[in-house]
């Protein structure tokens, strides 16, 4: 009777787990980015700078190209690459394939066209990886309350909850791990040398105020700098 019964609670916590699918959290995705958008586009920002937006889109096309070859499902969607010229948001990717990058933090930290890739990469690799999706599972694994309650509202919660964002911290160090590990990888297959791809990392050390230290919910800038230095050297051994 036990088993039996553990049997059951199994396939109710899969029931559950499976309620949230990809396509709902690319729907909501697309919702909030939309309202990014018009917000940039009412204070004259979304794709301000001509030349600084046609340099992102040229050096993201391949590798969404890449990522849609490496990840069939990321072929139908509906990728879209914005840029901003300031906005506390550095870059990121949501659900779906929805990136914005800032002018400002690629000025700031003088990146090239490699390193830009990597940033560019690194996203890209969330969205393929579906972070989002994992981390609202996450949520719903560790909070259960959040299966009863509106989609919109755990969306707000894992970015604006503390207490639930600490908690899922040690997921987001995962995720940004391995975003930083395929990221790599995946904009080394469009054709960057994984060296110079792996600067982006220590150009984010050294503008850290506190490289070997865990920063909220993504490891210490140092030791990605130290992973993509090793993971670099591993794929030139390697070849192509």
């Amino acid at each position: 009777m036990r088993r039996y019964l553990y049997g059951l609670f199994l396939l109710a916590y899969a029931g559950a787990a499976a309620a949230l699918t990809q396509a709902e959290v690319m729907a909501g995705a697309e919702r909030l980015y939309r309202e990014r958008m018009r917000e940039l586009q009412a204070q004259h920002q979304l794709d301000a700078d001509p030349d600084f937006h046609q340099r992102v889109q040229r050096i993201a096309q391949p590798l969404i190209a890449q990522a849609a070859h490496d990840y069939p499902e990321s072929a139908a969607w509906p990728w879209e690459v914005h840029t901003a010229p300031e906005g506390d948001d550095n870059a990121y990717a949501m659900a779906g394939g929805k990136l914005l990058v800032s002018r400002a933090y690629v000025h700031k930290l003088l990146l090239t066209d490699a390193e830009l890739a990597m940033l560019l990469a690194h996203e890209i690799a969330h969205a393929v990886l579906r972070h989002n999706l994992l981390e609202y599972e996450e949520a719903m694994r560790l909070e259960p309350a959040w299966r009863q309650r509106p989609f919109a509202e755990l969306e707000d919660a894992v970015d604006n909850d503390s207490a639930l964002m600490r908690k899922l911290a040690p997921l987001g160090m995962r995720q940004e791990a391995e975003a930083d590990r395929e990221g790599l990888k995946l904009a080394w297959r469009v054709g960057w040398p994984a060296p110079l791809l792996a600067r982006y990392f220590q150009k984010l050390a050294r503008a850290s105020h506190a490289p070997n230290f865990e920063q909220f919910a993504h490891p210490a800038p140092s030791q990605r700098w130290k992973a993509a230095q090793e993971l670099a050297a591993a794929l030139e051994a390697a070849g192509r």
